[in-house]
């Protein structure tokens, strides 16, 4: 059999292209902002994860460009040998003490901040039970441990206990859940989660994507949110949402980040983080220390939104963060739409199974700072022609 078969046999996308309904790979040639040049045509954009619009913010713009000039283009190896500068330590403190932990990793990228995390945290004999709805990159880290997967119906605590139940007392348990959920923009069931693991002996991580600069204090994430910093054992985010840059990072207990520096695969066989996209993540998030406002801006700007799509008749997905997904149901409705509201000058992003059930697709938007209501109404109305 020729391995490339499955590739021969693959005909979705060229299906949905076939159909003028393919949704992805527009081509930005405008900087990520609350509006682009998409394609050579002006389009609002409500989807992206700039949620604090930091990547146009001039001091961290220029972060970026000071740390190119002064270090060149890349650190050409890995944090454990050449690749560590005195910045990348820099942004690890800070991290550390903005979520109010003792020691702060930094990965590459997002993706592979999970991926280092929990195959370093989780061995053989190990469980790690997660949240359905959780994000790939957590299924991809549990894939490359060598513990046992388990899965809750989301967000369901009864569902999570008889899991718990079902742990050996010999064996070690991690207990992953993303704080806001990056498809739904519903929150984590973070204290009965915590009550829960205490009950089991079992420990927490929470995957804070899409919490850091969003909720909780000055943009803290979901166990500040929650007032659980002190429950909740690694906190993980990146730096490619709130903070306008590329990478992420696992907080934890110093003695944790310790062993994850020396056990963690991903890690240690990873480039470092480029210095300008360094500079970039520190600049932003000394911006966001500086301005905590921002978060209160955000979720106002959110609410507005929430409130002025219900009262356009629109269906939506109950949340309390800045993504807001608008159902459209089955596939095909979905991809019709998103391209009409593409062309009509509204950006979004289609929602499709897996990342759903077969007849609960979505149209996510998402919102940022630095919208304003004027810009919301336009959307909104544009959203609601061509949905209604």
């Amino acid at each position: 059999m020729d391995i490339f078969e499955k590739c021969q046999n693959y005909t979705l996308a060229r299906d949905f292209r076939e159909k003028g309904i393919y949704p992805y790979f527009h081509a930005l040639q405008s900087r990520q902002d609350v509006e682009v040049i998409m394609e050579g045509k002006r389009r609002i954009m409500l989807g992206s994860n700039n949620y604090l619009g930091l990547t146009t913010e001039p001091s961290v713009v220029e972060a970026g460009i000071r740390a190119f000039e002064q270090y060149g283009s890349g650190c050409s190896g890995s944090r454990f040998l050449n690749g560590t500068l005195q910045m990348h330590l820099e942004l690890e403190s800070e991290l550390a003490d903005f979520v109010n932990k003792e020691g702060a990793v930094t990965f590459s990228t997002g993706f592979q901040s999970n991926l280092g995390i929990i195959s370093a945290i989780v061995g053989r004999g190990d469980y790690v039970i997660c949240d359905r709805e959780n994000h790939a990159s957590i299924y991809d880290g549990c894939k490359l441990s060598y513990g046992k997967m388990l899965r809750y119906a989301h967000n369901d605590m009864e569902d999570l206990e008889k899991l718990l139940q079902r742990v050996p007392e010999t064996a070690g348990c991690l207990i992953v859940t993303d704080g806001v959920f990056s498809m739904g923009g519903d929150i984590a069931k973070l204290p009965e989660i915590v009550a829960l693991a205490e009950k089991y002996g079992a420990r927490v991580m929470v995957d804070d994507a899409h919490g850091l600069g969003v909720i909780g204090e000055g943009g803290r994430g979901t166990a500040s949110y929650f007032g659980l910093e002190d429950k909740v054992d690694i906190i993980m985010g990146t730096f490619s949402k709130s903070l306008a840059s590329l990478g992420g990072y696992m907080a934890a207990s110093e003695e944790v980040c310790d062993y994850v520096r020396h056990n963690s695969r991903p890690f240690i066989f990873s480039a470092s983080i480029p210095p300008a996209s360094c500079a970039v993540a520190l600049a932003a998030l000394r911006h966001l220390k500086a301005h905590p406002e921002l978060p209160e801006r955000l979720g106002r700007l959110s609410a507005y939104a929430r409130a002025g799509l219900k009262a356009r008749g629109l269906t939506i997905r109950e949340s309390t963060t800045p993504i807001i997904p608008i159902y459209t149901y089955t596939m095909e409705n979905t991809l019709v739409k998103n391209k009409e509201l593409y062309e009509a000058g509204v950006y979004v992003n289609p929602v499709l199974p897996p990342a759903t059930a077969p007849n609960e697709c979505l149209l996510r938007t998402s919102y940022m700072a630095s919208h304003t209501e004027a810009l919301l109404d336009e959307a909104m109305d544009i959203i609601a022609s061509v949905l209604l």
